[in-house]
């Protein structure tokens, strides 16, 4: 029985051996590094890759310590670990046919976007995690929410805690919750997700509020969703049939002196932020949606699809609801929040909610960047919640959102310093997802794939 056990254990170490042999091992060289420890830019430097995992980065002059060896040249561009998208809504297959899903992959990967959190569940997200994990599919690092647990789907405590076990069990990396729960129902959800560990979070019911959701252990608060009605005492002026939508209207009733004991409590209960300032810009805000579809990205997406954003803008238009008077001073706040949250010490992922109306997958990030800026917060501590944050969020920090020894070979390079102008995030000129380098003239060839498939007849 010993012998036969130690032949076994022979063949499976010559078998190792002979895999990590055949691991792809080369070097992207004439590259400059921004790693994410920190913000400086290591210049001219070449990145070494083994399977999966950056092996080592070094300076240009031990470059021929490494002659032999296969090479991909970087021609001067930047790297660092790829942005995020942590508010997305994966597409859904009830037939086996992943092609649509595959094509928003490719949508997010050619935009520098290598990790995303789908946010409203369904067992072929599963699915998808897996080809994606085993190179089936090519994409980003996925993380998958299950089924919305709100006020329809949630019957009651025990039904909520059931639903918290049955995802957990299922695979799920998360938990979405939407409005409508009251306190026995939202307790029962919490306290489950806290005793098989599972994070949580998403929108904040009126009937709990912001302040109960973060002292039971809300892991992230989407949309800064809650804020605003945790500053209004007057709870009846928050009647969503005259506050309209994410209680815009009630904004004049809110008590600003009340935000810094928010941002402490948010701070204290280790809450995260996924803003998705571009959503409330584009889909909540006051230019008409004539104007959004008529934008490039548009090309990339099902005709219908881009209808019913229309649709859906036009109604709150048609109700009024759209004004800028009402609008601007809204979106205002958003940003004065996000300031008081981010230089409070509140921690935020990269989060611009896609597809959803008007936000193009992929591209839709971009515009959140650049609404993160014009808020206030500098190039670096955007970078930051695109790539080390996402890891830190999942507790897997060190594995990715950095270029380093031993993390995963995920990177992109872009041309021109993204730390001195953020536009350079739009210059993709190829990306490393897990070892496997994909340059720029196939994902423009995915793209162009996508244009022509979704070319209106």
């Amino acid at each position: 029985m010993r012998s036969i056990q130690k032949y076994f254990l022979t063949l499976c170490l010559v078998l190792i051996v002979f895999l990590q042999s055949k691991a792809q091992e080369y070097i992207v060289t004439n590259v400059h590094v921004i790693s994410m420890r920190n913000d400086k830019v290591l210049k001219d430097q070449f990145i070494h890759i083994r399977g999966d995992k950056v092996f080592g980065i070094y300076p240009k002059k031990d470059l021929g310590k490494f002659e032999k060896m296969e090479k991909i040249d970087g021609k001067g561009a930047y790297a660092f670990p790829g942005l995020a998208e942590m508010h997305s809504h994966i597409p859904i297959t009830e037939t086996g046919d992943f092609s649509y899903m595959q094509d928003v992959m490719w949508l997010y990967l050619a935009n520098g976007i290598l990790n995303v959190r789908g946010m409203i569940g369904h067992d072929s997200h599963l699915e998808l995690k897996k080809k994606i994990a085993s190179g089936e599919i090519t994409g980003p690092r996925i993380f998958v929410a299950g089924q919305s647990l709100n006020g329809n789907s949630v019957a009651d405590p025990e039904s909520g805690a059931k639903m918290v076990r049955d995802q957990k069990a299922a695979g799920f990396d998360h938990l979405k919750l939407h409005p409508g729960l009251d306190m026995p129902k939202f307790l029962a959800i919490a306290n489950t997700a806290k005793e098989v560990d599972i994070k949580f979070g998403g929108h904040i019911s009126l009937d709990v509020g912001l302040v109960n959701s973060l002292n039971n252990g809300y892991r992230s608060v989407e949309h800064m969703d809650g804020y605003i009605e945790a500053l209004v005492t007057d709870k009846s002026k928050l009647d969503p049939q005259v506050a309209g939508s994410f209680s815009m209207l009630a904004l004049k009733y809110a008590d600003m002196s009340k935000i810094p004991d928010l941002v402490k409590l948010s701070v204290e209960k280790k809450a995260w932020i996924a803003p998705t300032l571009t959503l409330f810009e584009r889909f909540f805000g006051y230019i008409p949606a004539d104007e959004f579809r008529l934008e490039s990205d548009m090309k990339y997406m099902p005709g219908l699809q881009v209808q019913q954003w229309v649709n859906q803008k036009k109604l709150l238009e048609n109700q009024g609801m759209l004004k800028e008077e009402n609008v601007k001073p809204y979106l205002e706040f958003r940003k004065t929040m996000l300031m008081a949250l981010h230089r409070g010490g509140v921690p935020m992922v990269m989060a611009s909610d896609s597809p959803q109306v008007f936000n193009v997958p992929g591209f839709s990030i971009h515009n959140e960047i650049s609404a993160m800026h014009d808020a206030g917060m500098n190039p670096y501590e955007i970078l930051k919640t695109g790539s080390v944050n996402v890891a830190k969020y999942f507790e897997r920090e060190g594995e990715f959102g950095v270029i380093a020894t031993g993390a995963s070979a995920d990177f992109v390079l872009v041309e021109g310093n993204p730390l001195e102008n953020l536009s350079n995030l739009r210059n993709v000129q190829g990306i490393m997802v897990r070892g496997e380098w994909i340059p720029k003239n196939v994902l423009q060839q995915e793209l162009n794939r996508i244009e022509t498939k979704n070319l209106r007849k």
